[in-house]
C-alpha cells in the first residue's frame, strides 16, 4: 500500500505529513524528529517504513485509529539552518563550536516546543472543517530527536506515548562524558549557570518522575527506549538509571531494547519495533472516549 506525503506550511514552518489512504477512523499523529546535523528528509524512510507495517497489520486486524507520521526540520537544520558551525559539537568533524551545550540543548528545548506548538494548529490546517478528530499524540526522534522526544513526554501532558531512539534522558551526564573526552570543563563559559537552570526546568531527570500522583508528567504514559548496546555517542548508561526508578503507574508502559553490536544507529530493526509498540499501544489499543488535540 503507498503511503503519501504532504506538506503544510504552518506558522513558517514546513511540515510533512505521511499518511495511508484514508479508512475515516478517528486519527493518531507521531511527530518523528530528525538528529543533529540531519534534516526531515533523512526520517522519510523510516515514516515509510512504519506506515507500511502498520499497514500490514492493518489488514490482519482491524485498528481503532489511522496513523499520521509528521516530520519537520529542526531549528538551525535543513531548511532552517543559519549556522553550520552551532550544530557542530567539541573538537569535532575538524571543527571546535565552544557552544555546543548551549546549542544542543536549545535546539532540543526548541524542538520540543515545536512539536507543542503543531498539537495546537495541526487539526486547523488538517481538519478545517472539523472532518476528523485527533484523539492520540505521540512523539519519537532519533538521537537529537530522540533527547527533544523525551522533553517533549515531560513537558506536554497531550502527549501520551514516547518512542526515543538513540536519545537521553539525562543532558547534564552525556555532556558531562563529552566534555571529559573533549578535554572540556563542564563549567561557564562552556556551561553557563544560566543554562543549567533551563536544564533543570526541562529535562526528564528533574521531574518528579518517581512519584505516584499527577506531579510526575510520566505518570500514565507509555514509553519506548530504543539503543544500540555500543552507543559511544549517546550510551543508554547515561539515561539507565534515571529509566530504572521511572514511574510510569499501573496504566503505563515502560520498555527499553539494546540492540546488540549497534552502535549510535536507527537501524531498520529499532524502526521495527516502534511500529510493534505503536501497533500494540496505540493504534489497535481500546478507543480513546474523547478527542485530546483541544486540550
Amino acid at each position: 500500500m503507498s503511503v503519501s506525503k504532504n506538506t503544510l506550511l504552518i506558522g513558517g514552518l514546513n511540515v510533512n505529513v505521511y499518511s495511508l489512504p484514508s479508512t475515516f477512523r478517528p486519527i493518531s499523529v507521531l511527530f518523528l524528529l530528525h538528529g543533529r546535523t540531519r534534516s526531515s528528509a533523512d526520517n522519510e524512510g523510516v515514516a515509510e517504513q512504519l506506515l507500511k507495517e502498520i499497514s500490514e497489520k492493518d489488514r490482519a486486524s482491524s485498528s481503532n485509529l489511522d496513523l499520521l507520521v509528521v516530520t519537520f526540520d529542526h531549528r538551525n537544520h535543513g531548511s532552517r539552518e543559519v549556522n553550520s558551525l552551532a550544530n557542530i559539537g567539541w573538537n569535532e568533524f575538524g571543527l571546535n563550536n565552544d557552544r555546543h551545550a548551549v546549542d544542543m540543548y536549545s535546539i532540543q528545548v526548541g524542538s520540543a516546543q515545536d512539536v507543542s506548538f503543531l498539537i495546537d494548529f495541526l487539526p486547523a490546517f488538517l481538519y478545517p472543517n472539523g472532518e476528523m478528530s485527533i484523539q492520540q499524540w505521540s512523539v519519537s526522534g532519533v538521537s537529537l530527536g530522540g533527547h527533544s522526544a523525551w522533553i517533549t513526554l515531560r513537558n506536554d501532558p497531550r502527549v501520551k506515548v514516547g518512542i526515543p531512539i538513540i536519545g537521553g534522558a539525562d543532558y547534564l551526564a552525556l555532556m558531562s562524558k563529552r566534555a571529559e573526552t573533549s578535554g572540556i570543563q563542564l563549567k561557564p563559559p562552556y556551561l553557563p549557570e544560566s543554562l543549567r537552570q533551563v536544564i533543570e526546568a526541562n529535562d526528564p531527570v528533574h521531574a518528579p518522575y518517581e512519584s505516584s500522583d499527577s506531579s510526575n508528567p510520566f505518570y500514565g504514559k507509555k514509553i519506548l527506549a530504543l539503543s544500540g548496546a555500543e552507543d559511544l555517542l549517546v550510551p543508554f548508561a547515561a539515561t539507565e538509571p534515571f529509566f530504572e526508578k521511572l514511574n510510569v503507574g499501573p496504566n503505563g508502559v515502560k520498555k527499553v531494547i539494546l540492540e546488540a553490536g549497534v552502535g549510535h544507529k536507527c537501524t531498520t530493526e529499532m524502526v521495527h519495533q516502534m511500529a510493534e509498540f505503536i501497533w500494540k499501544e496505540v493504534i489497535a489499543a481500546p478507543s480513546h472516549s474523547a478527542p485530546n488535540s483541544s486540550l
